[in-house]
């Protein structure tokens, strides 16, 4: 008999709890507001499963000076207002999203992900974080290029560092 009744409250019970919540306005849906419980937990397990699955492992663009600056060019136009700039301080729309985009140029790791992760993310977007697919804006050239651009970030020629200090222009 309690096995039925666990049964029942499982199948039937928790799902309409749930659904009563969530349209009464329960759950947290603004930026300031907690993550909901194994928020991180479940989006983090999917998105690794998904990368590990579908992200290239090797790219077909090198890191040559010349791919750099055209990756600097293009996180210049595209990246830099979520994902900021070397020195600079985080835009108003990043202070204001919800997961916080990774600050690549002042803080966060540039390298940690490998070049194919950070293409399949550029290219596909991820869901629930505010960061779009750029499949169909930018080539699979400039996608490669910004994605070189991160997995090599810690170790830029002097004249990436300078157009990505806004000290030189992008050839």
């Amino acid at each position: 008999m309690k096995f039925l009744i666990g049964v029942v409250f499982g199948l039937i019970l928790l799902p309409v709890f749930v659904f009563v919540g969530l349209r009464l306005g329960y759950a947290p849906v603004a930026t300031a507001a907690p993550p909901l419980p194994f928020e991180k937990t479940l989006t983090g397990m999917a998105l690794n499963a998904r990368l590990a699955k579908e992200a290239p492992k090797q790219s077909p663009i090198t890191a040559t000076q010349a791919n750099l600056l055209a990756g600097a060019k293009t996180y210049l136009d595209y990246c830099s207002e979520c994902h900021g700039m070397s020195g600079g301080a985080s835009s108003a729309a990043a202070k204001g999203m919800f997961p916080a985009p990774p600050q690549f140029f002042h803080g966060d790791d540039l390298s940690s992900d490998p070049v194919g992760e950070t293409y399949w993310k550029a290219s596909n977007g991820i869901r629930l974080t505010g960061m779009p697919a750029f499949r169909g804006t930018l080539t699979d050239d400039q996608l490669w290029q910004v994605s070189q651009l991160l997995a090599n970030g810690n170790r830029l020629p002097a004249a990436v560092q300078g157009v990505m200090a806004g000290t030189m222009a992008a050839k």
